[in-house]
């Protein structure tokens, strides 16, 4: 039986379903080493695991979002988080690669359907400051799911297993499949344009994504000049110029191509590629380092995000609201990331053989600052030029880049911190070159940071927005407003 008069509790729902997406994101990474060393990745085909998840999610927001449109918020609520729930039950059971890496791109998919829908959910759920304190709401909820899901990984990994950080998440979706119904509204008014959704559209962007990272990560191992390095590429490639053909052609694209001569959403989009790409980059490097260098246990691993977690959500709560009330968002986007690519610097500074915690605090410190500090501020920008009525899809088009450059700048940068291991070898690369390859990636990432930076100085500068409209968000990719 449906209920209507019970808005905090459909609050909380549409909360805890924004906080399991943004928990099992970060939640992954701690366990990374386990995973590897249980199911036989190698140091290269690991960031599958989240790049798996990330590409598919990526490549399915938009289509996400126009369903939600026309079929109804809460009909697409319920297939997202239950896709979500049975990926993540299977891939808990995944006992070789090849399930795993399905079920973490099936995974994205559910993401992909949850995050549009519950963004409509509550825009059509709440009014006036009713809505401001539902959005509020669940910008912390991304936050504190991205602080709690480094721990919480850790935690899981060394006391019941790898296994646990997916399927911790079967519980909390079946008690929210039993609550749905009951606490949201009927899907009463849709879009019945008769528009069609761009499936080839959305199929073509995600197969092409997938096969441009496939071939960047394929190809240190197997060889640049193979089928699964310059083929993959050259496939990726031809897929994502067919994607721009489709929606050329399409009476009802996913990405409106008249929107590219928007100048602020472009740059928009092109900063939160670079800067997801390096912030996802650094966790992978970080914890290669503590478990992998250090020595460290999951746990170990996952108590040394602590101090990041909340540096990062301080940054997004306290600095970036000043900096941003005071000068603008185009010099708190760009002045975030140049503090996060001082953090690369000091990171890779710190990261050396027989080193310690206490030498990754400097950059620790930055990192959580730094993307506090720019990732609110580059969405507030995306949309600042668009009209109202395509609001939506702007906010999906800088989501798509920041979910398809989280997996494409990883690959790159993973492969220059394999670059000098042999990763034929049946016997674990020594720790010097392990400490070696990720102090240089992390040297890259700071490098591509700051051309992040330079391309936030191309943004038109904005007045100081309302604080009430003011989003927050932290470092960790959690999703963001869609559709």
């Amino acid at each position: 039986m449906e209920r209507k008069d019970r808005p905090a509790l459909r609050l909380a729902l549409l909360a805890i379903s924004q906080f399991l997406i943004a928990v099992d994101f970060d939640i992954v990474f701690v366990a990374l080493p386990a995973i590897g060393r249980d199911l036989d990745f190698s140091p290269q085909t690991l960031q599958w695991v989240i790049s798996a998840y990330t590409v598919t999610t990526g490549g399915f927001l938009l289509f996400g979002g126009r369903a939600a449109d026309r079929l109804g918020a809460r009909r697409v609520f319920i297939a997202g988080i239950a896709v979500f729930g049975l990926a993540s039950l299977v891939g808990g059971l995944a006992e070789s690669q090849t399930v795993l890496i399905a079920a973490r791109a099936v995974q994205g998919l559910g993401g992909a359907l949850l995050t549009p829908a519950v963004l409509r959910l509550i825009n059509i759920s709440f009014e006036g400051k009713a809505k401001v304190r539902a959005f509020t709401i669940w910008s912390m909820a991304g936050s504190s799911g991205a602080a709690v899901g480094a721990l919480g990984g850790g935690v899981l990994t060394s006391f019941l297993g790898w296994e646990w950080v997916l399927f911790v998440n079967v519980p909390v979706v079946a008690l929210t499949l039993l609550a749905a119904p009951r606490l949201l509204h009927r899907d009463t008014t849709v879009d019945g344009s008769g528009k069609g959704f761009d499936l080839p559209g959305a199929i073509v962007a995600t197969v092409g994504a997938t096969l441009l990272v496939f071939g960047l990560v394929s190809g240190p191992e197997s060889g640049w000049a193979t089928l699964e390095g310059l083929g993959a590429l050259s496939a990726g490639l031809a897929l994502l110029a067919l994607f721009v053909w489709i929606e050329h052609r399409s009476a009802s694209p996913l990405m409106p191509l008249r929107l590219f001569r928007n100048r602020s959403l472009v740059v928009a989009m092109a900063v939160v590629f670079i800067f997801m790409g390096v912030i996802g980059t650094e966790y992978f490097l970080f914890t290669s380092h503590v478990q992998n260098v250090l020595g460290y246990t999951t746990l170990q691993a996952g108590l040394a995000f602590l101090p990041l977690s909340a540096l990062s959500m301080a940054g997004a709560a306290k600095v970036a609201p000043y900096i941003v009330g005071r000068f603008g968002t185009r010099t708190s986007i760009s002045l975030g990331m140049v503090v996060v690519a001082a953090s690369f610097l000091a990171l890779g500074l710190g990261m050396t053989v027989g080193g310690s915690y206490s030498a990754l605090i400097p950059g620790i410190v930055l990192w959580g600052l730094g993307a506090g500090t720019a990732f609110p501020p580059i969405f507030m920008t995306a949309g600042s030029e668009v009209a109202p009525d395509e609001q939506g899809v702007a906010g999906a088009m800088t989501s798509t880049a920041q979910f398809i450059g989280g997996a494409v700048i990883l690959a790159g940068l993973v492969a220059i911190a394999n670059a000098g291991i042999d990763l034929h070898s049946a016997t674990p690369a020594p720790v010097g070159d392990v400490s070696d390859g990720l102090r240089a990636a992390a040297f890259a990432g700071g490098l591509l940071t700051l051309v992040g930076a330079g391309l936030a100085r191309l943004l038109r500068k904005q007045p100081a927005p309302d604080d009430t409209t003011a989003p927050t968000a932290a470092a960790g990719p959690a999703p963001v407003p869609v559709g």
